[in-house]
């Protein structure tokens, strides 16, 4: 087996952190999972923000914007 480097560390933890919250919230259904994949996204938003791509938020923005405004009464 090869030695991971430790970005691969990072990134291989980070992903069984999100799975194993994604699976307890799934338990609590659909509102669960939103929430899961809200926190995800929000983690991705502020590694891409770190690594210089401050699109990755007005990406996020702009979705959750045209989602609010599709079901808002």
């Amino acid at each position: 087996m090869a030695a991971q480097t430790k970005a691969e560390r990072t990134a291989a933890n980070r992903l069984a952190h999100f799975e194993r919250r994604q699976a307890e919230r799934a338990a609590r259904g659909p509102r669960g999972l939103a929430e899961s994949w809200i926190e995800r996204a929000r983690a991705i938003a502020a590694v891409r923000e770190k690594n210089g791509d401050p699109e990755a938020w007005n990406d996020l923005a702009r979705t959750i914007s045209t989602w609010v405004s599709r079901y808002e009464a």
